[in-house]
């Protein structure tokens, strides 16, 4: 446990890197007004706090920056969980009329990376609550058409589905009769199930040639429901000092690039501010970052994730009043949208 003097001086000079990104010297903090110790004695306690490794000396300086653990301890012992709101302009943005759930989403990405200038990455709320509100089906030649399910919260799926040599336009018309009236209003993940049983006895009674439409059907239905990630600010790692190594810049923008990785990834996310530190993050490609990540929710189970990505040198006390305002004024917008919508 470090004494008041140590965590007084660690603070110090985590806020001025943050600002600068230059080593802080000794001399620098004995002029700050908050510090009544002479340099000396600041010179001493920073050997001791780089020795305990939550300081590092750089060769071209004889001042220090932080390490990762230093960041670490920071962040669990000088932020910890005095996390102030963020700005009303979060809730002023989000208090407008929105058609769609996704440009809730979406804002509240533009919205992030905006007032950090770092990287925003949302996760939106997973799908297997949400309802069908309508079906289509699109026959675009005499053996593929197009199913395109439109969801109450305003998102809209394409799948891709076969229709059978055998199967005339009245059969066609025949099933989408059948799964509008019986799927219209039913929970997403339960489609599979209901096509298996209801939807399966009614083209059989109703249809000549339901036997290998079905199977189509059930392929195009049961396939991975689709991720859908926002971005925001996608280009302002390029403005950080740190990212000067065009390898590094490469490496990060195809990690960004892969939505299943990026799923997976904001999907592991427990509940709550959550701040992974430098080599902390499991994938290579962001193991010089910072990512600080929160949820929000729609409805009492679906969940989505709010992410922002950028330098070890992050403003970690705004970064995280921030996902704490956002999280909640996006819960609160979804759920009025969702109120009116649903």
């Amino acid at each position: 446990m470090l004494t008041n003097r140590q965590l007084l001086i660690l603070e110090v000079i985590i806020d001025d890197f943050i600002k600068s990104a230059k080593p802080v010297g000794s001399r620098a903090i004995a002029k700050k007004d908050n510090i009544s110790f002479s340099a000396a004695t600041i010179r001493n306690e920073m050997a001791d706090l780089e020795e305990m490794g939550l300081l590092e000396k750089t060769h071209t300086s004889s001042g220090r920056i932080p390490s990762e653990l230093g960041y670490r301890y920071y962040v669990d012992h000088v932020i910890g969980s005095a996390i102030k709101g963020g700005p009303t302009v979060i809730r002023d943005r989000l208090q407008g009329n929105f058609f769609e759930m996704e440009q809730i989403v979406q804002m509240s990405a533009h919205i992030l990376s905006d007032l950090t200038s770092y990287t925003a990455i949302i996760l939106g709320p997973e799908m297997f609550e949400t309802k069908l509100k309508q079906l289509q089906l699109v026959a675009l030649t005499k053996q593929t058409a197009v199913a395109i399910l439109i969801t109450n919260t305003g998102h809209v799926e394409h799948r891709s589905f076969a229709i059978p040599e055998d199967m005339d336009t009245s059969d066609l018309e025949k099933m989408v009769n059948i799964l509008n009236d019986r799927l219209k209003g039913e929970p997403l993940y339960r489609l599979p199930e209901l096509l298996q049983t209801e939807v399966r006895t009614l083209m059989l009674q109703y249809m000549d040639a339901s036997g290998r439409a079905f199977e189509y059907l059930k392929a195009a239905f049961t396939a991975d429901q689709h991720v859908k990630l926002y971005f925001g600010g996608k280009s302002n790692m390029l403005m950080q000092p740190e990212f000067n190594n065009a390898e590094k810049v490469h490496a990060l923008y195809r990690m960004l690039d892969n939505e299943t990785v990026m799923a997976n990834l904001l999907k592991a996310k427990t509940s709550g501010i959550q701040v992974s530190i430098g080599h902390e993050n499991e994938l290579e490609a962001i193991k010089d970052l910072s990512l600080i990540t929160a949820t929000y929710h729609l409805g009492d189970e679906q969940t989505g994730t709010i992410a922002l990505l950028g330098p070890t040198r992050m403003e970690y006390r705004k970064v995280m009043a921030l996902l704490h305002t956002l999280s909640n004024e996006m819960t609160d917008a979804l759920y009025l949208w969702y109120k009116s919508n649903g």
